[in-house]
């Protein structure tokens, strides 16, 4: 661990790095709240397993009551969970909740820090976790951390024991303290010890909680009241809390705002027992640190301090800045100059964008770019040089007060330039929980700073500063107005198939389609298409028409040559091979109005599903739920598949305004409700009784999974039947098949053993633990050492039709390509027509 050189800090000069792609200046109330934490020396860590763990409510009280640097690691981005805005999964969810998480920092204000650690779905315990995540290479992550962020106050939202719920969240405890034991230990990790010092914090306290019917506090533990209004934010930090956490929108973790203040309670971990503050023992004010002429200027600053013109504190500012040039504490200069630096820029209204109208950019080519300047104030700052990536060009210029200054330059982006995607996506995880890390001094960090940045170079009085500014795209959106996002490096050519996954039943060829999708002008001859098996060539073709625009590829590869594969799953490799250069990669984009542009490459690969698939359906109906690939899956199978509305339960109106119900229904062979449609579709309530209809009269309805949360019908079933948070999570479970003759899993497919192998994350989830003895439930399975569940599949006869409940995840094995998960879902969607 640590290989890999990180970037030396200079002593006189400092670089800003800003995550946006501006720099733009803080409101008033912003840079005092910042003024006011530069005053205290503490620091809290805050540490969970996952995305929406923390809690935001202490948090946005430690930053803007307490005014402490805090900070949030959360073990994993994420990756197993559910996703209610789209079909994303595994690192593609991982991404969208990282950032997700830095939208809930820009709000409450905390740091965001990861492990490498993948989210792998639900564990029951810790035992169960460990075997999946390395408990010494998270440990290392979390000390890692802990040296870098230096915190005085660990507080994890979790204990070690089956009160956290979930095993990642008890395992995030376990390591914690662990962690706490190690991270001033010089011969633990010295790898480490090149980039950082070791630290020891003060203590780590567990932050009890009531999760509903789990209450762990106690009248007898350290208490904090929180939630106080603040005029500054026009609010109290519960109602902040909620704006924070409801930025997890791919979690559906919508949160009320809470005015009015709540107690908070804390029990001790290890270290030294805090008795009356979360800070007692800590070094608090810079007097106490054996600086009290920094506590002074800053006192005087802070009580000076004119919102409307921040301006007039700048002179002050300087002379604090050479005071902070002189400390001992090198750590703690880099800190608090960093912090300080930042206000600087705030206080003369400093913003600063390179910007161009191009989204994607190839590395070797050349872009028109703007960079924009302007400062807001009297004061001069002086524009001494800048330098364009390579070329460096002095100016000696001055920023007039509210005067943009714009200045046109056309940029070479590296021919070496990697392209843009996420650190930890760079390369294949080292195994299923953990990723792997090119650059080790990366990890923590929710994300890679811009490789390819203009450096500006200002002198603001006497004091000389280095602003980087990252290469931005820039346009006007109609909707959301001006939209500036990071410039995203592609390669010239992508290559990625038409479709996630290919069908092909036995003795028939298999018809491919590839995309090439050209990034530039370059006009390519004499390539050729690669399609690989196992690191070797199945087939082929030559493409040599590809003349700087999109091309699609139509390949057959024989069924002769697909007989050599015995394997019912499989997957294929396309490679492109032009002018000398090999491109194997696909571009995964994506887009949410609540986040930038999300961007990251993968392999040009397809899954490909071979055998025995049988389906008698033709066409079906699907209520949409949270985003699942099934819909996109039966296409593939050769389903017709409609979206149902409103107007297919109500019918269209008759002259005289009535409503005619043309049973319009019955006309599916199959209705599907996704995954968690009682919980996102507020209109099923209205459409139930059509749909029960629908099956009285000789309807096929498949409802898979849903939760007791929010949900828009308290009846789902014609039969009762009661929905608890029972699952088997070991996707490789056995199972037992309570009736292997039911017509369920014999046709149109015969269902075996054999077809719940290669299963991916779990078996299921949500089981129904009681039901109407109208249902026949079909399988029984469960996790080692519980007690056998039989709710994984529930089959009931109503009317002429049939209703089946089914939380198995089918929604993770298709499209995965799991050829038994989808003999078994074809014949629940078949079983009207047995």
């Amino acid at each position: 661990m640590f290989k890999k050189v990180s970037t030396v800090f200079i002593l006189g000069f400092y670089t800003i790095f800003c995550s946006a792609q501006q720099v733009r200046p803080s409101k008033s109330s912003e840079i005092y709240r910042e003024l006011k934490t530069l005053k205290h020396l503490p620091k809290v860590l805050y540490l969970a397993a996952h995305p929406d763990d923390e809690n935001t409510g202490l948090l946005s009280w430690l930053i803007n009551d307490q005014n402490v640097e805090t900070g949030y690691l959360s073990l994993t981005r994420g990756d197993g969970g559910q996703n209610l805005l789209g079909t994303e999964q595994g690192a593609a969810l991982g991404l969208i909740r990282t950032h997700e998480l830095l939208e809930a920092r820009k709000l409450d204000g905390a740091q965001q820090f990861f492990t490498r650690a993948i989210d792998f779905g639900f564990s029951k315990n810790t035992t169960d976790t460990f075997k999946q995540w390395d408990a010494d290479s998270i440990t290392a992550d979390v000390v890692w951390a802990i040296r870098k962020f230096r915190p005085d106050v660990i507080i994890c939202r979790f204990p070690p024991t089956a009160a956290a719920g979930h095993g990642q969240h008890a395992a995030s405890a376990v390591v914690a303290e662990k962690a706490f034991k190690l991270a001033g230990d010089k011969t633990a990790f010295p790898d480490q010890l090149k980039y950082v010092n070791v630290w020891q914090p003060k203590r780590v306290l567990w932050n009890t909680f009531r999760f509903g019917a789990v209450n762990t506090t106690a009248e007898n533990q350290l208490k904090v009241t929180v939630g106080q209004y603040d005029a500054q934010l026009g609010m109290g930090y519960g109602e902040l809390a909620g704006l924070s956490r409801s930025l997890h929108k791919s979690q559906g973790a919508g949160t009320q705002s809470v005015a009015g203040t709540r107690t908070e309670y804390f029990t001790h971990v290890i270290g030294e027992p805090a008795k009356a503050t979360l800070f007692d023992g800590v070094v608090k004010t810079w007097t106490t640190k054996g600086n009290a002429d920094i506590d002074q200027s800053l006192d005087k600053i802070i009580s000076a301090f004119n919102f409307n013109e921040p301006d007039l504190s700048l002179p002050a500012l300087l002379v604090l800045r050479k005071k902070f040039m002189a400390l001992n504490d090198i750590d703690l200069k880099k800190d608090k100059i960093k912090a300080l630096d930042n206000i600087i820029l705030s206080c003369v209204g400093f913003m600063g964008e390179a910007v161009t109208n191009q989204a994607e950019a190839v590395a070797g080519d050349h872009y028109n770019f703007k960079l924009n300047l302007i400062s807001r104030t009297l004061n001069p700052v002086i524009l001494e040089d800048v330098k364009w990536l390579s070329k460096s060009e002095s100016f000696n210029r001055k920023l007039s007060k509210d005067s943009l200054i714009t200045i046109e330059h056309k940029i070479q982006i590296p021919a070496d330039a990697a392209l843009t995607e996420p650190y930890w996506l760079e390369r294949p995880a080292t195994n299923a929980a953990t990723f792997s890390v090119t650059n080790d001094t990366l990890i923590g960090l929710p994300e890679a700073e811009s490789p390819l940045n203009i450096l500006l170079g200002l002198r603001i009085g006497s004091d000389k500063f280095q602003v980087k500014l990252p290469l931005s795209f820039k346009k006007l959106d109609p909707v959301r107005g001006d939209v500036v996002e990071a410039l995203r490096i592609v390669p010239a050519l992508e290559l990625k198939f038409t479709q996630p996954l290919y069908l092909v039943k036995e003795n028939e060829d298999l018809h491919l389609s590839l995309n090439f999708k050209v990034n530039s002008n370059k006009q390519y001859s004499n390539g050729n298409l690669n399609l690989m098996y196992n690191g070797e060539r199945l087939g082929g073709t030559d493409v040599s028409s590809i003349n700087g625009k999109d091309t699609t590829v139509d390949y057959v590869i024989p069924k002769t040559k697909l007989a050599s594969i015995h394997s019912d799953r499989f997957q294929l490799d396309a490679n492109y091979v032009a002018d000398g250069v090999t491109y194997n990669k696909k571009k995964v984009l994506i887009q949410y109005p609540h986040l930038p542009s999300l961007q990251y490459f993968a392999p040009a690969t397809v899954i490909v599903m071979k055998g025995d698939i049988q389906s008698k359906v033709r066409k079906v109906g699907y209520i949409e739920g949270a985003g699942d690939f099934i819909p996109e899956f039966l296409r593939i199978a050769g389903i017709q598949v409609e979206v149902l509305k409103d107007e297919d339960f109500y019918g269209n109106l008759d002259e005289s305004g009535g409503k005619v119900n043309q049973n319009k229904l019955l006309q599916y062979d199959a209705i599907i409700l996704g995954v968690r449609a009682n919980n996102t579709e507020k209109k099923l309530g209205r459409w139930m009784p059509f749909l029960w209809s629908y099956v009285k009269g000789g309807g096929n309805l498949v409802m898979q999974y849903n939760t007791n949360q929010d949900t828009a019908v308290d009846k789902l079933g014609m039969y009762n039947f009661s929905i608890t948070n029972k699952r088997v999570t070991e996707e490789n479970a056995a199972v037992t098949f309570l009736n292997p003759n039911h017509k369920l899993l014999n046709f149109p497919n015969k269902i075996t053993a054999d077809d719940f192998n290669g299963w991916v994350q779990e078996r299921g989830a949500y089981f129904p633990a009681q039901w109407d003895s109208a249902y026949e439930p079909l399988f029984e399975m469960h996790d080692s050492d519980e007690e056998p569940l039989q709710g994984s599949t529930l089959y009931a006869k109503y009317g002429k039709g049939n209703f089946i409940y089914t939380p198995l995840a089918f929604f993770r094995q298709l499209p995965a390509g799991n050829v038994g998960a989808a003999r078994l879902f074809l014949n629940f969607l078949s079983a009207q027509k047995n």
